[in-house]
C-alpha cells in the first residue's frame, strides 16, 4: 500500500477538465508570476527611512557672547542658528502626522535634555501626549524637544524625532529617523501630513 501525502494535490482523471488540469499544475509547480508577485509585496515594507527638513523661516547666527567663545567657533566651524518656528506646534504637527501612519504609543518625549513624559508600557496614548505638551509650560519656551513613538505593525518599529530651533548651521532643524520596517502606505500617510501641513514638496525630503 501506498503512503498518502495529504499536503500533496493529487492530478485529475483524464476526464477532468482543462480548468482542473491547469489548478493542478500551478499547485504542483508554481510560475514565475507567483514568485514575482511575493517579491512585489516584499517590497512593500521600507526600512529605516531618514527625514531632514528645515521649514522656511527666518533664521539667526548666534553670537557668543565674549571673544574667546567667538574664537573657539571660528576654529572649530561650530556655528550655530536659531530659528524662529513655534516649536510646540511644530511637535504637535509631527505626532498627528505619527498617528496617522498608526504609531500608538509615545514612549518618551524629552524637552531641553529633561524627561517630560515617559511611558513605554502604554498601548495607545500618543494622541493623548499632544495635550500634555500642549499643556506644558516648560516645553513653550523650549529649544529642543526629542519623541520616540512606537508602531507595533508587521514588525516593531520606532520613530525617533529631534526638533531643534537652535542647531549647527549644517545640521537640520528637524530629523526623524524611522528604525525598523515600515508599510509603504503608512510611510507616505505620514510623509503626505507633513507636506501638507508644512507647505513643502514630497520630492524635496
Amino acid at each position: 500500500m501506498k503512503d498518502y501525502n495529504p499536503d500533496f494535490k493529487q492530478p485529475p482523471w483524464v476526464i477532468g477538465s482543462q480548468k482542473e488540469v491547469m489548478e493542478w499544475i500551478e499547485a504542483t509547480h508554481p510560475s514565475k508570476k507567483n514568485k514575482k508577485s511575493h517579491k512585489e509585496k516584499g517590497r512593500e515594507l521600507l526600512k529605516n527611512m531618514h527625514i531632514r527638513l528645515d521649514l522656511d523661516v527666518k533664521q539667526t547666527t548666534i553670537t557668543p557672547p565674549n571673544a574667546i567663545s567667538r574664537f573657539f567657533l571660528k576654529i572649530t566651524g561650530n556655528n550655530q542658528v536659531e530659528e524662529h518656528f513655534e516649536i510646540i506646534s511644530t511637535a504637535e504637527i509631527i505626532l498627528r502626522a505619527l498617528a496617522k501612519a498608526k504609531f500608538r504609543n509615545t514612549v518618551k518625549i524629552v524637552v531641553d535634555r529633561k524627561i517630560l513624559y515617559r511611558h513605554p508600557e502604554v498601548t495607545s496614548d500618543l494622541r493623548k501626549t499632544i495635550d500634555i505638551l500642549k499643556d506644558s509650560s516648560i516645553a513653550k519656551d523650549s529649544k529642543i524637544i526629542e519623541i520616540t513613538a512606537i508602531l507595533a505593525d508587521v514588525e516593531k518599529c520606532t520613530a525617533e524625532v529631534k526638533i531643534k530651533k537652535i542647531h549647527k548651521i549644517e545640521e537640520h532643524s528637524i530629523d526623524i529617523l524611522i528604525k525598523g520596517e515600515i508599510k509603504s502606505e503608512l510611510y507616505n500617510a505620514f510623509v503626505n501630513y507633513l507636506c501638507e501641513k508644512f507647505g513643502i514638496k514630497k520630492d524635496s525630503l
